[in-house]
């Protein structure tokens, strides 16, 4: 069974997703395919794991960054798994690219990782904002989807204090 939870943001609706003790989806209402991303039975329910991630959710749409992160469960394909816990270190006001994610990932896996691949990862990311993938940027700095919605990514980032010049360009100080 799969319980849901809803939370309010200055950017809309939020639904959260449990599986009873850790974090499944956090997903904005109304975002391309978020119906497929939930089990049709779906119970509404008040969980610690709902308390946590609104707590979570408040200090960050107050501008701080929060000092722990709600359980989550990211039950994906291994790959996956590490481009989103890559995705999950980079720091709050800050961006990587998807090439610079793969670099980063080729050298720990002893392998070559293309920023395609990366990308196609951060693309199946369930639990946003959580998993920054609103961090990530294409070549040279170039905004690119975001499930959210591309609307959202600029909101965020410049949430976070990075300044976007022609919503195409991050200008960030590196």
């Amino acid at each position: 069974m799969q319980f849901i939870a809803h939370a309010d943001s200055p950017l809309g609706g939020i639904t959260l997703a449990s599986d009873g003790k850790m974090l499944t989806d956090l997903c904005f209402d109304g975002q391309r395919s978020f119906g497929d991303l939930l089990e049709r039975s779906c119970q509404e329910s008040l969980l610690p794991v709902f308390e946590e991630t609104r707590r979570w959710l408040d200090l960050y749409f107050s501008g701080k960054a929060a000092d722990f992160t709600p359980p989550v469960s990211m039950a994906q394909t291994g790959f996956r798994k590490t481009v989103w816990e890559a995705i999950m270190t980079i720091p709050y006001g800050k961006t990587m690219t998807y090439g610079e994610i793969s670099e980063e990932l080729s050298g720990k896996r002893g392998r070559r990782t293309s920023a395609r691949a990366v990308g196609g990862a951060a693309a199946h990311n369930r639990i946003l904002l959580i998993i920054p993938c609103h961090r990530v940027l294409g070549a040279g700095g170039k905004l690119t989807g975001y499930a959210g919605g591309i609307e959202r990514k600029c909101w965020l980032l410049e949430h976070e204090g990075i300044q976007l010049d022609d919503r195409l360009r991050v200008e960030q100080g590196r």
